[in-house]
């Protein structure tokens, strides 16, 4: 018996008890390819040498200083490093312990940028529908899925939320990629309108689209366009890179793809890598100098934020992500990824979409292909597969409510930038023998 409250709570658990590469262990001894790194954390995979002397070299240093007493030497170095490498214009740090409290920090710090400025008035958010930006109540209230959202609404902050630029499902029959960027942008000008542009905090957004829907990417200029826009009402645009980002898409950060820059942007994830808790909001000059020149002080705060050995993991896993070009990687293993996914299920029953970029991959299960037509959510299709690909010693991430937050499966691909073509290889073959399992088993 467990006295743990696992996320499920009859769940019974495989033990993991070590890691190396891109595999994770269980007391049987049975190996697991690690194709999801664990929920696009494990950029690095497991048991990597230089992280873990790092993370010895700073215990025996120092382990933990309150940071409303002290810096410390390694918080600094990541804070430059990450400034370094961040979007034009960001120039701040906020170390924080993981994505939900990074999603937190930017929605304060959003609306204390307003206070400052003396528009205490601007007190509305406006993200999308079918997003996640965490599970704090903040992020919760924020983030689109309704199924996380149900039973906590009484909880729940008011927010607003527009469609999502979701090409599969949304792009009408005949419309260009740039006709419809350009619809799905529109939304949020119209709802900044409606509420009243001097009401407006900021929009936040996934640059591509994670847990909920299944690493789902912008099209055309839909990015340019929502820049635009937030700078024609002065709304603060708060990038959510928690999962996209941190290198997973090819690039540090998503955006840089799409030729942007945000006000406020929340990373974690793939920052430490997984070997500390970490995280991090990113932020721009014209904020920092808000409070500079204001109040003096972020009122907010965290007993573990700037955690040294948190730090020191982010900071290690930074070093090498750039001493082996691991985004170049990335890229060709990204490349490689997609193009064994379309020809394994180029002509499959159930796969209605496979996109992303990167070493982060989506795929859209669907019970006719022609129509898009879902599977039944009472089916639970994707924990079938997850069953499936566990049984054969893979680690992916699917997930239930894709299109809506109770209708629709995906299954999402984010395995280590360290893969090379033949792990890749066998990931695609053994998630392609676990979907056909799981879809003959609720047939």
């Amino acid at each position: 018996m467990t006295h743990i409250l696992h996320r499920s709570a009859n769940a019974k658990m495989p033990v993991a008890v070590g890691g190396k590469g891109i595999e994770l262990f269980d007391q049987t001894g049975k190996a697991y390819i690690d194709a999801s790194g664990g929920a696009a954390v494990s950029c690095l995979g497991h048991g990597h040498p230089d992280v873990i002397a790092a993370l010895h070299r700073q215990i025996d240093k120092l382990a933990y200083a309150h940071t409303g007493f002290f810096t410390t030497e390694v918080a600094e170095q990541l804070a430059d490093r990450l400034v370094e490498t961040a979007p034009e214009g960001i120039d701040h740090v906020y170390l924080v312990s993981g994505g939900s409290e990074a999603i937190e920090a930017a929605l304060k710090m959003a609306r204390q940028y307003f206070v400052e400025k003396g528009e205490p008035q601007r007190r509305h958010i406006i993200a999308r529908r079918q997003s996640y930006h965490g599970n704090t109540l903040g992020a919760l209230a924020t983030g689109g899925n309704e199924w996380r959202r149900a039973q906590f609404r009484p909880l729940l902050i008011e927010t607003h939320h527009i469609d999502p630029c979701y090409a599969y499902r949304w792009q009408k029959a005949g419309e260009s990629d740039a006709e419809y960027a350009a619809r799905a942008a529109q939304q949020l000008e119209d709802k900044i309108l409606e509420l009243g542009p001097d009401t407006v905090i900021a929009f936040v957004a996934e640059t591509v689209v994670g847990a909920t829907s299944g690493a789902v990417p912008p099209v055309a200029d839909y990015f340019k366009r929502i820049r635009a826009i937030c700078d024609r009402y002065g709304v603060l645009l708060i990038l959510d890179e928690v999962m996209c980002g941190m290198g997973r898409t090819g690039t540090l950060h998503a955006c840089e793809q799409d030729d942007i820059a945000p006000d406020l942007m929340a990373i974690a994830k793939g920052l430490g890598g997984g070997y500390q808790p970490v995280g991090a909001t990113l932020l721009s000059g014209k904020i920092f100098e808000a409070f500079s020149k204001g109040s003096g002080f972020f009122q907010h705060g965290h007993t573990y934020m700037g955690h040294p050995m948190a730090a020191a993991a982010g900071l290690a896993v930074q070093d090498v992500l750039r001493r082996d070009h691991l985004l170049d990687n990335v890229v060709a293993m990204g490349g490689h990824l997609q193009r064994r996914l379309e020809e394994r299920f180029a002509n499959h029953h159930h796969v209605g979409d496979i996109r992303g970029r990167g070493l982060f991959r989506g795929m859209e299960l669907v019970s006719e292909v022609d129509s898009k037509k879902p599977f039944a959510p009472e089916l639970k299709i994707n924990a079938a597969v997850k069953r499936e690909a566990m049984a054969r010693g893979l680690m992916v991430y699917p997930m239930g409510g894709t299109i809506d937050g109770v209708n629709g499966d995906h299954v999402l691909i984010a395995p280590p930038f360290i893969v090379n073509r033949e792990q890749i290889d066998t990931i695609v073959e053994r998630l392609g023998d676990a979907v056909d399992a799981a879809v003959a088993s609720v047939k």
